[in-house]
């Protein structure tokens, strides 16, 4: 087993991996940016070393300070967290060529499921189910006509690079395909630095539902289950549940078992994500993350297995303590995202936090770095908190819920503390009958 890990990340996640490491006895550097100095990850890590300015391009993104930081304290293991580097194959290469271990994915693999075209080709080899669409990149827009004819509309041109919604545009009709085609194209290269897009048929009123995978250096992989994450704003998960309130015990069963039997296929390592879009009781598979999920924590819970534990040991050569027949599904999870940012403008809200009391109880979990008196940088990603309830079953759950949002305080910066508080009484939450376009289309259009 590992001595000493750096931890290349800041926020909750830094410090979940804290956590973890500390349970194993494993010593701990945290990196931050001077902006981070006073965080809870700093406080409480073994040691920590400062690289560089609030910006994240000289600091968390900052290659040759993240790996000199990792020689200079003795680490032997980098854990890249979520978000940054984490799915930089470039950044796990040269991890491993100083000699130490990337707890993530081979490079090979973070490049293939990077890059969306080369993710479809991928998944297809290893029997996935697809999207109706091109076979890989569409360099003209003649060859974007051409296809459109056998893949129907509405169609979706969508950037092979990057993700969060940049570089997608609808084409309705074959007269709105050029304009689609060239604004794709346009913002995928200013968000991206590759102009590179591909289509897909546009499925009208999908769910989104991703299925947990894991996998060792010794031929075991396995699925722990699905989680749903169909309330999004602008393509970003807002409300997550595990397990989905949209999927049958042998639809959760099939889709599980396609997609640890891909894993196994690929020759993947470690922890990973397969998205899905669900429509009409089919599955179509979009593309997989190749790291910790924001939302890891609600599969935590119903399985009982610690992820970033598993990440570690897998990491250090270790096999799966359990095989598929032994994963049970206990009760219902969800997780709030609680983002600084004022709940009904969602403009960013970085400040002081006066005063902090979170939830508590039974079932109750939050995720967080916050304190009385720490100030949240305006740098980085507003998400500031998760709160995660666990229940016997979905209305427990809503029910804890409920309590735990009405006791959680954050003041006197505005959060979406408030949307959620407002979104646990909306019929189609309490149902579970919603899409990804429901929260859009739906709830923020009913008082207009």
């Amino acid at each position: 087993m590992f001595k000493k890990i750096l931890i290349a990340n800041r926020g909750d996640v830094a410090l979940r991996v804290l956590r973890a490491c500390k349970e194993m006895d494993i010593q701990t550097v945290i990196v931050h940016s001077t902006a981070d100095a006073d965080s809870m990850p700093v406080r409480l890590a073994d040691e920590s070393v400062c690289i560089g300015p609030p910006a994240a391009g000289q600091s968390y993104l900052n290659i040759p300070n993240l790996v000199s930081a990792a020689a200079v304290t003795g680490c032997d293991a980098v854990h890249p967290g979520v978000g940054f580097l984490a799915e930089n194959a470039d950044f796990a290469s040269i991890v491993q060529a100083h000699g130490l271990i990337f707890i993530g994915p081979e490079p090979e693999h973070i490049r293939q499921m990077g890059d969306k075209v080369q993710a479809k080709i991928t998944a297809a080899k290893a029997g996935l189910p697809l999207v109706p669409g091109s076979p890989g990149a569409v360099d003209t827009i003649e060859e974007a006509q051409k296809l459109a004819v056998d893949i129907g509309f509405p169609l979706l041109v969508k950037a092979a690079s990057g993700g969060g919604g940049r570089g997608m545009k609808v084409a309705n009709s074959a007269d709105e395909l050029s304009e689609a085609f060239y604004s794709a194209r346009s913002e995928a290269k200013a968000a991206f630095g590759d102009d590179t897009v591909y289509l897909e048929r546009y499925l009208d009123n999908p769910r989104h539902i991703e299925v947990q995978v894991i996998a060792d250096s010794h031929g075991n992989a396995v699925h722990l289950g699905e989680r749903e994450c169909s309330v999004q704003r602008r393509h970003q998960k807002l409300f997550e549940e595990a397990p989905s309130p949209a999927i049958t015990p042998s639809q959760r069963k099939n889709i599980g078992q396609i997609a640890a039997n891909a894993t196994l296929e690929m020759g993947y390592l470690g922890v990973g994500t397969m998205e899905f879009l669900f429509q009409d009781d089919e599955f179509f598979f979009i593309e997989m993350n190749t790291r910790l999920q924001v939302e890891h924590p609600i599969t935590e819970a119903i399985t009982g297995i610690d992820l970033v534990r598993e990440q570690i040991c897998i990491a250090a050569g270790q096999s799966l303590p359990f095989k598929q027949e032994n994963i049970q599904f206990e009760g219902h999870a969800i997780e709030c995202r609680i983002n600084a940012e004022h709940p009904e403008t969602f403009a960013p809200t970085p400040g002081i936090v006066n005063f902090y009391h979170p939830s508590g109880g039974a079932g109750i979990r939050v995720d967080t770095v916050l304190y009385s008196g720490y100030r949240i940088p305006p740098y980085y990603d507003s998400l500031i908190a998760k709160l995660i309830v666990h229940g016997r079953d979905r209305q427990h759950a809503l029910a804890r819920l409920r309590l735990a949002l009405q006791e959680f305080v954050i003041e006197p910066i505005p959060t979406t503390l408030e949307l959620h508080k407002r979104l646990i009484d909306e019929p189609a939450i309490v149902s579970g009958d919603y899409s990804i376009k429901w929260l859009e289309k739906e709830f923020f259009t009913a008082g207009d």
